[in-house]
């Protein structure tokens, strides 16, 4: 049995069950304090911005242009996608319920945070989030996933059987 497969395996499903609540557990409670407190991030982009400049910038000029041209005149959306993103991600990762697009979204986050020039935490829980994606199903094997995805591709196969026999009528 090769390595990949051996790290798949049942027997690692307990190991990536723990490591994915623990990610998630990190995204609910960076998400929480700003979906139900005063969040803003008008400073953060501001900060990031300037960051831009100087004789060793830390963030690029597209991804700076991209913050003071599009991200700060719209700060308020802004403010509910990270904050409530943060948190449908922490979620969805505890739960183990949509998990793939958790970790998506949790990774596309950290890599913002880090183009906007903020280490952190970011480059470990994008790591983890890569490494959940690669071990596939273990991932989300005790999650609400395991019941909910057979019980949605049922769903999309029945639609389609029935659009199918309308359309032929």
């Amino acid at each position: 049995m090769k390595m990949l497969d051996k790290m798949r395996s049942t027997y690692m499903v307990p190991l990536w069950t723990i490591v994915r609540i623990w990610l998630g557990v990190q995204w609910l409670t960076a998400g929480w304090g700003k979906a139900f407190g005063n969040f803003d991030a008008t400073g953060y982009l501001k900060g990031a911005i300037g960051k831009a400049s100087g004789e060793n910038p830390i963030v690029k000029g597209w991804y700076a242009a991209f913050l003071e041209g599009f991200a700060l005149p719209n700060v308020e959306l802004f403010n509910f996608l990270v904050a409530w993103g943060e948190v449908a991600v922490g979620l969805g990762l505890i739960l183990g319920a949509f998990t793939t697009v958790a970790l998506y979204a949790g990774a596309f986050m950290n890599l913002n945070f880090l183009l906007a020039g903020t280490i952190s935490t970011n480059p470990i829980l994008l790591t983890v989030a890569f490494i959940l994606l690669g071990m596939g199903t273990a991932a989300y094997a005790w999650g609400v996933d395991r019941y909910m995805m057979p019980w949605l591709k049922g769903l999309v196969v029945n639609f389609n059987r029935n659009d199918r026999k309308a359309k032929a009528n």
